[in-house]
């Protein structure tokens, strides 16, 4: 009703010229997130009409699949933006009057953003009914794999919001955390004024965990509508985990834990919100370095 009108000839001249061949941005992979539910998940969901309780072994096989959704959420911000600067273009407004739809484009657009969170909620109602029956355990795995999903869109999706690192992200192995914290640095370099200083006052940090290495950036909220509104991280610095260590407990903290660095010549003493953030952290550092 819109992606295909978009190409349409006679419809050209209501498009304004900079949306022109934007439809990539503005629709995203909405086609491919379409044909995978088209041609394969619906008919692998209809072979267990009359065994929904197995329908966990259809997700499981599937997942990789689901992995289209996080593509999509990378570029909804650069969707959204699109939307906003001509959502009252005459072009848009002639699709939805043809559609004849009470609803303008941006909340279809807004559909695999639901979709993807609406699985995790069925599947445990889902679970919920399945107790001890044959089917039981895929369905407990395939929420999991979902929720891993989601995870990973969301940790994605703050991700691409870092500014300033001079690099490429995506050199960094695989994003397993990201969460802010305190943190207060403990550096052996450096004068003994700015190590009494930085004792008391800790700095807020948004911690990017990755494979290769742990970033450091400063979270600074902006103000705007949906996802103007989202924060952006400001890099700050980067340590490379084949060099760091890590102190599990901090003497009088248990929200505490210590990474250093080059055998403690820099020492970051990082305060988590919750005693389980910390555990959570501590044990993916640990898989890491080991």
């Amino acid at each position: 009703g819109y992606a295909a009108e978009m190409d349409n000839p006679l419809m050209a001249h209501l498009i304004p010229s900079e949306l022109q061949n934007k439809k990539d941005i503005l629709f995203g992979n909405m086609e491919e997130i379409y044909h995978f539910h088209n041609r394969i998940f619906l008919r692998e969901l209809e072979n267990y009409v009359e065994y929904p309780e197995l329908v966990g072994r259809c997700f499981l096989d599937q997942m990789e699949d689901f992995q289209i959704y996080e593509k999509y959420c990378q570029n909804k911000p650069r969707s959204e933006s699109l939307w906003r600067q001509f959502s009252d273009s005459v072009f848009f407004q002639e699709c939805q009057r043809k559609l004849d739809h009470k609803l303008s484009l941006d909340s279809y657009l807004l559909k695999p953003v639901q979709r993807i969170t609406k699985y995790q909620l069925l599947l445990k109602e889902m679970l919920k009914y399945s107790k001890n029956c044959e089917g039981a355990e895929d369905l407990q795995e395939a929420l999991t794999s979902i929720l891993g999903i989601l995870k990973a869109v969301n940790d994605s999706m703050h991700q691409i919001a870092i500014t300033g690192y001079d690099g490429n992200l995506n050199e960094l192995g695989k994003l397993l955390m990201q969460g802010s914290f305190s943190v207060w640095t403990d550096h052996k370099k450096g004068h003994s004024k700015v190590k009494d200083l930085a004792r008391f006052k800790p700095m807020q940090r948004h911690l990017f965990l990755h494979e290769k290495a742990v970033l450091f950036c400063k979270k600074r909220e902006e103000n705007g509508e949906g996802y103007e509104k989202a924060p952006s991280y400001s890099y700050k610095h980067s340590l490379n985990m084949a060099a760091v260590g890590i102190t599990e407990n901090v003497k009088g903290d248990a929200k505490k834990f210590e990474i250093w660095y080059n055998a403690r010549e820099e020492v970051y003493i990082i305060q988590a919100p919750t005693p389980e953030v910390k555990a959570t952290w501590v044990n993916e550092i640990r898989k890491v370095l080991t």
